[in-house]
């Protein structure tokens, strides 16, 4: 199933056009709006004109976690608070981070979650336990999501008592949660004497917090008996559906539409234009409108994968290290 099949099984010229009027856009939005990037563009000696190709985002300057993280938020802003419909505080084990939102990211991160739930087969008569802080935007973007989808949504939160009664009172086909959670469910579960196989549980989704792929997958697989996609959900994106698995499980999509992507060589800052060579994943937002992300270093290892994908989609596909687990 497709989503969005205009813009996902776009053809190339169009997507690179479209890729190319929102790189110009993106950079002249934050060298005017916003004070984070005009210092970072006028120490790099780049300025918004000079970027005519899509390959002259490799004048601008890289972005790192760490530097996200030691900047003031209100100075990454391009715009006033009173056009922020949305503020997330994010503490995990990277640092803590605030995320702001207008009604327009909102709009465009439930349209790529639409396409990441759709892509795993989620559908009108799916019924979908979501396990974890409702607190948490990337959350939010994926309830919203499903109930665009149609899905049936079952909020689990966080306590295992609820998990458990939740559970035996409504047929649960679709489980969305971090490796973490679904690991202490299959816990809690066992301690009461049961076993999350004799659920109706088909499908995971694994919402990934540090990793495109967690470790945990292979073992998660093997206790639930399911199906696992993964979602990569950085608090530095602030959102989960940059990437997404399709039926194939050949590697993941990347949509394009919204991130222009480069992998740039491992410990260096020149770009990898072979296909099938490992490097580390670098993404520029391209519609992000309060906080966008320019040239983000994610510290994901990945390679482009060249084969058409037998799903139809014409995103560009990236492998990790673990990719066809």
């Amino acid at each position: 199933m497709i989503a969005n099949a205009k813009l996902e099984q776009m053809n190339r010229d169009d997507l690179q056009a479209l890729q190319m009027e929102r790189l110009r856009n993106v950079v002249k939005w934050v060298a005017e709006k916003s004070f984070f990037y005009k210092e970072r563009f006028r120490t790099a000696g780049v300025r918004p004109e000079d970027i005519q190709t899509l390959e002259d985002a490799e004048k601008l300057p890289f972005l790192r976690s760490s530097e996200l993280h030691q900047a003031n938020a209100m100075d990454i802003l391009t715009m006033p608070l009173s056009s922020i419909l949305r503020f997330n505080y994010v503490q995990e084990t990277s640092g803590e981070l605030t995320k702001l939102y207008t009604s327009g990211d909102i709009a465009h991160n439930v349209e790529m979650m639409t396409r990441c739930l759709v892509a795993a087969g989620i559908h009108t008569a799916s019924t979908v336990g979501l396990q974890g802080d409702l607190t948490d935007s990337r959350l939010l973007d994926i309830q919203y999501a499903l109930e665009v989808v149609g899905a049936t949504v079952v909020p689990l939160g966080t306590g295992y008592k609820h998990w458990l009664r939740l559970m035996e009172l409504v047929g649960i086909d679709t489980l969305i949660s971090t490796p973490q959670l679904i690991m202490q469910l299959i816990i809690q579960l066992q301690a009461a004497g049961k076993n999350i196989v004799d659920y109706s549980i088909s499908r995971i989704v694994c919402v990934n917090l540090n990793n495109i792929q967690n470790p945990l997958q292979q073992h998660i697989q093997e206790r639930t008996r399911t199906k696992v996609y993964n979602l990569y959900a950085p608090p530095e994106l602030g959102m989960a559906g940059m990437l997404f698995q399709c039926e194939e499980h050949m590697g993941q999509h990347l949509q394009e539409d919204y991130f222009y992507p480069e992998i740039i060589e491992f410990n260096s800052d020149r770009p990898i234009q072979e296909d099938n060579r490992m490097g580390e994943l670098v993404v520029t937002t391209l519609a992000a409108e309060a906080m966008p992300l320019i040239r983000y270093r994610t510290g994901q290892a990945v390679s482009r994968i060249t084969a058409t994908c037998g799903c139809g989609r014409t995103l560009m596909r990236v492998a990790t290290p673990f990719s066809y687990l």
